[in-house]
């Protein structure tokens, strides 16, 4: 029996994945590079790397430089129009109350704080884990170890709700089940392990019946 549910943010809740694209592309544009949406998509959403390392060696000081321009340009690309996909606020309206739930997610803690400043999402969530809270980030399965101990239920009873392959693997890493959403941008990935695969997130109650 499912007691908890564990939510990923971007491309789950909030539909953020094709912008975080446009912040990487345009920054790399700037010192003429020029991002595919492949490249973004094998790197980022499946391992779990930053596409910044096409330009230059991670944890150097031109590497930090480089994602402090990314990261502003993301920020102020959030502000600009609506986030919230389709169907997440009337599910989450008829599973509130019925289980434990929480956000786990390797996104920064500015850019979620900025993201759910105006999403209204927050008070459903008994908690949220970004990448503040864990020394590793999806796919390792940290986050989701640490989601479990938060909501005080056994591995058997929680279930993550992801939308790329980097966050089905954290979640069946660390023991639980996952069901898949994929998004517009995911779709077509390699969800080899998932508990079930849904069209879209307005099946999620009755996949959960």
């Amino acid at each position: 029996m499912i007691k908890a549910l564990f939510w990923d943010n971007d491309g789950i809740l909030v539909d953020t994945e094709g912008i975080f694209f446009r912040a990487n592309q345009e920054t790399l544009a700037d010192v003429g590079i020029s991002l595919q949406w492949e490249q973004f998509e094998e790197i980022s959403l499946v391992r779990g790397g930053s596409v910044l390392q096409l330009a230059e060696k991670p944890q150097t000081e031109a590497f930090y430089k480089l994602r402090d321009r990314r990261d502003a340009l993301y920020a102020d690309l959030l502000t600009r129009e609506p986030l919230v996909m389709e169907g997440v606020r009337e599910v989450l309206e008829a599973l509130k109350g019925k289980y434990v739930m929480g956000i786990v997610t390797s996104s920064g803690q500015e850019h979620f704080e900025i993201i759910h400043s105006r999403s209204g999402l927050l008070p459903y969530f008994q908690f949220a884990l970004t990448m503040k809270d864990c020394a590793h980030f999806k796919p390792h399965p940290e986050p989701y170890l640490k989601a479990i101990a938060l909501s005080g239920c056994q591995p058997e009873e929680c279930l993550a709700v992801e939308d790329s392959p980097r966050g089905l693997a954290s979640a069946v890493n660390a023991g639980i089940r996952c069901m898949v959403v994929p998004s517009r941008f995911t779709r077509g990935g390699d969800f080899t392990g998932a508990f079930r695969i849904l069209n879209n997130m307005r099946e999620l109650p009755q996949a959960l019946d």
